[in-house]
């Protein structure tokens, strides 16, 4: 039996894999420096944790969209692509989250991420216009 929606089953994979490392690191912290419940108040637990909520506030947009491409029969390898490169900014902004300056990593994140969103978006309006 061929599987339905392979770019989508592997995107939430990975999302699920990503989600469950940038828990991990927010727990590394929380025991490190004892803080059951609540934030540090603006340092590195916060950082971490927000880290990990904007993956959560972005991701499922991001998934939704290649599951309604793919089953709108344009997915293909550039689609991919394309959720493998937003991973990949994930990670990036994961750990740029780190620093307590602006860092590259999480710029880089943040533009891939918005990049990511807006062209899916994008390209999923024009299919339900079927102008592609």
């Amino acid at each position: 039996m061929p599987i339905i929606l392979p770019i989508t089953l592997c995107a939430c994979a990975a999302a699920a894999i990503l989600n469950f490392w940038l828990a991990w690191r927010v727990g590394q912290l929380r025991g490190k420096h004892k803080v059951l419940h609540g934030d540090d108040g603006g340092g590195p637990l916060t950082r971490r944790m927000r880290a990990q909520l904007n993956f959560v506030e972005n991701t499922p947009f991001v998934l939704l969209l290649v599951a309604g491409i793919e089953l709108a029969g344009h997915g293909s390898t550039w689609l991919a692509a394309v959720v493998g490169a937003y991973m990949l900014a994930r990670i990036a902004h994961g750990i740029g989250m780190d620093a307590d300056t602006p860092h590259k990593a999480r710029m880089i994140g943040v533009l891939v991420t918005m990049l990511t969103l807006i062209g899916l978006a994008v390209y999923a309006a024009l299919i339900a216009a079927r102008i592609v």
